[in-house]
């Protein structure tokens, strides 16, 4: 990013939130256990959306494409043929389907337009996606084929109320360098990358140890693992915007 007195390089401060509501904490919590969160979602959306335009502050919010639809019919209309084939069965939310709602207003945990479309409405605001199904694109028996799948469902979802989605947020940041190419193919140009550290290295359920979330932990408050200023990197034809 340039100056735009000097035409000397200058710092860029990037915000990204994942939009997700239940489907992205469904396979550890329950609405019993956590529903009170998910309902404040709702309280919060335009209250940062507000923050946002007084202080004229852009944000990327990487939206999980479940959340885009009017109702349960249409939803289920949307759905991919093919679905992660995952080898713990209760990381796929597919199963989920037969119990939730028939439209926002009587389950606010599952559907999310309203909150989508206020977002796209306000000024500055990008609609990510954070990948149709909340796909765990490190977790053992999912396939390549089947994330290809899972981002054309998403950016249908997305076309169908006039969203273009440009980046990305792997979720729980299982990012995959092989599946670069299916980003790029999905018309994608960026994706948020992660610290370059140890601690933040991309890996399964199996590699996030107590341990290494404890030293993460830490890390936030006593900088174990040193400054992350990395600049954007291009890979395979799009762009890794590292957190920090």
């Amino acid at each position: 990013m340039l100056d735009d007195r000097t035409g000397a390089p200058r710092g860029g401060f990037v915000i990204s939130l994942d939009f997700e509501l239940m489907w992205g904490v469904r396979d550890n919590k329950t609405i019993a256990s956590y529903g009170a969160n998910i309902l404040g979602v709702r309280r919060a959306v335009p209250r940062l959306l507000d923050l946002f335009a007084r202080h004229r502050l852009r944000c990327t919010w990487a939206t999980v494409g479940l959340l885009f639809f009017e109702d349960r019919a249409a939803l289920l209309a949307a759905l991919p043929g093919l679905r992660p084939g995952y080898a713990e069965r209760n990381l796929s939310p597919y199963g989920d389907l037969e119990r939730i709602g028939e439209t926002e207003r009587d389950d606010p945990y599952h559907f999310g337009l309203s909150l989508i479309r206020q977002i796209a409405a306000a000024p500055g605001q990008e609609i990510a996606t954070h990948t149709f199904s909340h796909f765990y694109c490190l977790e053992p028996g999912q396939t390549v084929a089947e994330f290809r799948a899972d981002l054309a469902a998403a950016r249908d979802a997305a076309k169908a109320i006039g969203i273009t989605l440009e980046s990305i947020v792997f979720p729980r940041n299982q990012f995959n360098a092989g599946y670069l190419d299916a980003c790029r193919e999905a018309g994608l140009i960026a994706w948020r990358g992660q610290e370059r550290s140890y601690l933040y290295a991309a890996g399964g359920r199996s590699h996030e140890t107590l341990l290494k979330r404890g030293a993460r932990l830490i890390d936030a408050y006593l900088n174990l693992s040193g400054p992350h200023g990395a600049e954007p990197v291009a890979r395979g034809g799009i762009v890794d915007v590292p957190s920090s």
